[in-house]
């Protein structure tokens, strides 16, 4: 290895939804550095900081490389063999014992940036045969799942802000300069945006927090959290009574659009602005600046999603982008026309069907909400939960109420754990399957083109050679379902063309059958932008041969309408739905108009950071070093009124659980509203993260509470939970 030549290979940086492309040094199996691939037509060699934590992860002597199990309070490395028949055999007994749904499976969000677990893992999943399936959807954006699946037909065809041709680009509860965009795959969306106001447009915030976006944003409004779906009312109640709707585009599809009317027309900006805490005023000129302009797009995010009316909001979101004329055109929300498109083989998701055991939350596309798994674990009957799978998550950090969750855990009578490291969840396992890093295995995102700003397609090979005795996720998941099928008594023989397959023939064969396979060129448009480069597509159209001799990427060009060729439903029209969203009001009226005395408590609210990513890059000296970022941001009034200075301790208190953290008082937080990072709370005994432990920080959901759910999905909500606020004497 010492004789190796240097070489450069050219990635996709996994770590969030950017895609940003990566120029990796490598000797031999030595990662030497990690930058910006400029050549790639898509991201043009911009990266955040996270990338460089790709080599911390690879390098890091805390991963594990091989199975183990747990003896006592050590752990002991098996080998593979060993370690799936384990599981394999536990797993059966216990499904034999109590049934199927006895053992439960939580699946994290690095699968959504995994070709091999999206392709190769549901082979596993159905070989459980259980209903009790969870993941980070109901922690994050399940309700732009439910909103996509009911108005256009699948579950993830949603359309992405053309943020490229926009003149007006409107952000209700997202911080795309900390997140680089969600559920919208947009890199260097700092430029993008700046891009937006060189050209006459404007950006406009809406955030209890003057965030990072809102400080490059032309004007931030701050909000109540929780009351975004009053403010949605509002705006299309202005919408209406100013006759500034244009409907003619979207009409032969939606043709009961006009009746949004008869719902919106008690909600003037008047009533609802001290709820918002935007003035009704302000209201109308939000309104007016949106539709005045060329073209517009109002896109809510994180903030909008995860709090007690996060489907509504996400709905009336879509209709006002449909009622001012600005889905499926340029400069709006459009649809992605992705080379790789899964959407129509896969499961459009299914609606309903069956709900949770103990508390009735609905199952949505075979997941039920991740905010009742705790009581699934903890209350005895038939049905219940005897036993975990957990892949590439660590729910006890990241899903509400987690010191319940951590008990829960404690009491399994089996757990095993796709993951390698040893966190706050994984500690819990019997047996614990460490895959492969991102650069140790093939590229394709599967996910991810679909929601990107432009069409676009890049595959990867393997950075670097692995070890023979390392297995990819797609490999693990594979040689369990083998066992599990076989336990069951059931044919394996469909399992030897899969290994032959693998998941990059799965890939090639979706890019051959594509837009731009036989049809390359279709949706091809000269007008590309001339600050980006653009590659003619081979004759031949797309495939994995063709991605590789283009190894950095292929531009496909920009968005481009496609109603109704874009709508999933047979009838190829928008269903409104609105016996399912609209029954929310009166749940909405009962909780802002009906209730007296409301607390003007202080609540809380979270936030993101460039450099984190969830719970899993806090091992990254790199990631980690700085000032403390896991503080209680508050207002100076609120400060002033609570006796709390800049650096001093707080004691937060929610319902279902308390924590003391350092106090950082500032403007950009409005009043009665505190923020606490999420991912943090590094100090559980027995997990083995050595820089993460000297940088624990505390986990804000400790005091998220899991009886607290959007009930229309089921969704967690995890801004705008009270809390009370005293100084540590």
């Amino acid at each position: 290895m010492s004789n190796a030549e240097q070489q450069l290979h050219y990635s996709t940086c996994t770590l969030c939804e950017a895609m940003c492309g990566i120029e990796v040094a490598t000797k031999g199996q030595q990662i030497l550095s990690i930058k910006g691939d400029k050549d790639n037509p898509f991201s043009q060699g911009h990266i955040c900081p996270k990338a460089s934590a790709l080599k911390d992860l690879y390098d890091d002597p805390d991963r594990l490389k091989r199975p183990v199990k747990r003896v006592d309070d050590t752990w002991e490395e098996i080998t593979w063999d060993e370690a799936f028949d384990l599981i394999a055999n536990n797993l059966h007994h216990i499904q034999q014992a109590h049934g199927n749904n006895a053992v439960g499976v939580y699946l994290g969000n690095p699968n959504a940036h995994n070709m091999g677990s999206i392709l190769f893992g549901p082979y596993f999943y159905r070989a459980l045969k259980s209903h009790n399936r969870y993941s980070a959807t109901s922690v994050d954006q399940l309700p732009h799942h439910i909103v996509s699946r009911r108005l256009f037909g699948h579950i993830s065809q949603i359309p992405i802000p053309d943020i490229d041709n926009t003149q007006h680009f409107m952000i209700i509860g997202g911080n795309p300069l900390a997140s680089n965009g969600s559920i919208m795959t947009v890199p260097n969306v700092k430029k993008r945006l700046k891009a937006i106001q060189k050209r006459g447009g404007k950006v406009v915030v809406i955030d209890p927090k003057r965030s990072e976006t809102a400080d490059i944003s032309c004007e931030h409004h701050f909000i109540r959290p929780g009351s975004d779906v009053l403010l949605l009312l509002a705006m299309l109640h202005v919408l209406f009574e100013k006759q500034l709707h244009r409907v003619d585009a979207i009409l032969p599809y939606a043709e009961d659009i006009k009746e949004v009317e008869n719902y919106v027309r008690d909600y003037s900006p008047q009533k609802v602005s001290e709820f918002i805490g935007i003035s009704a005023s302000q209201v109308t000129q939000l309104v007016l600046d949106f539709c005045h302009a060329e073209s517009a797009v109002c896109y809510g995010r994180m903030g909008a999603s995860v709090q007690a009316f996060g489907t509504l909001t996400q709905y009336l979101i879509m209709l006002f982008n449909m009622l001012t004329g600005n889905l499926d055109k340029r400069g709006g929300m459009m649809f992605t026309q992705p080379a790789a498109d899964v959407l129509p083989v896969s499961g459009k998701g299914s609606m309903g069907g069956f709900t949770s055991r103990v508390r009735g939350l609905p199952a949505f596309a075979g997941e039920y909400p991740v905010a009742c798994l705790a009581e699934e674990i903890l209350t005895p009957g038939e049905g219940q939960i005897k036993a975990m799978v957990i892949g590439a998550g660590n729910p006890v950090v990241t899903t509400p109420n987690a010191e319940q969750l951590d008990k829960a855990f404690a009491q399994l009578d089996f757990m095993v754990a796709v993951d390698f490291y040893i966190t706050e969840t994984s500690r819990h396992a019997d047996v614990i399957l460490p895959p492969v890093t991102a650069l140790e295995r093939d590229h394709y995102d599967i996910v991810f083109h679909n929601f990107a700003v432009r069409n676009f397609a890049k595959y990867s090979e393997a950075v670097v050679d692995i070890d023979k005795d390392q297995l990819t996720d797609w490999q693990i998941y594979l040689s369990l379902a083998e066992r599990l099928d076989a336990l069951n008594g059931k044919s394996t023989a469909h399992y030897a063309a899969l290994w032959e397959k693998q998941p990059k023939g799965v890939v090639d064969d979706l890019l051959k059958a594509g837009l731009y396979g036989r049809n390359a060129n279709k949706y091809k448009d000269a007008d590309t932008h001339s600050n980006e480069t653009s590659t003619v597509i081979p004759a031949e159209g797309l495939s994995i041969e063709t991605l590789k001799a283009h190894p950095h990427g292929i531009d496909l060009g920009p968005l481009q309408p496609s109603l109704p060729h874009a709508l999933f439903h047979e009838d190829k029209k928008v269903h409104l739905d609105f016996d399912y969203f609209m029954a929310d009001l009166n749940r909405v009226n009962t909780h802002f108009f009906e209730r007296e005395n409301q607390s003007q408590s202080m609540v809380l609210i979270g936030r993101r950071h460039i450099k984190t990513n969830n719970s899993w890059l806090h091992n990254s000296p790199r990631m980690v070093k700085g000032n403390n970022r896991c503080t209680l941001q508050l207002h100076p009034d609120d400060g002033a009124k609570y006796g709390i200075g800049d650096g001093d301790e707080v004691n937060v208190k929610s319902r279902v659980g308390q924590l003391t953290i350092e106090a950082e008082i500032t403007d950009a937080m409005m009043p009665g509203v505190v923020s606490i990072p999420h991912g943090w709370g590094h100090n559980k005994k027995g997990i083995k993260l050595s820089v993460a432990s000297q940088h624990p920080g505390v986990n804000t959901n400790i005091l998220t509470d899991d009886l607290q759910v959007d009930e229309l999905s089921g969704n967690a909500v995890l801004n705008g939970v009270p809390v009370i606020l005293e100084k540590v004497s």
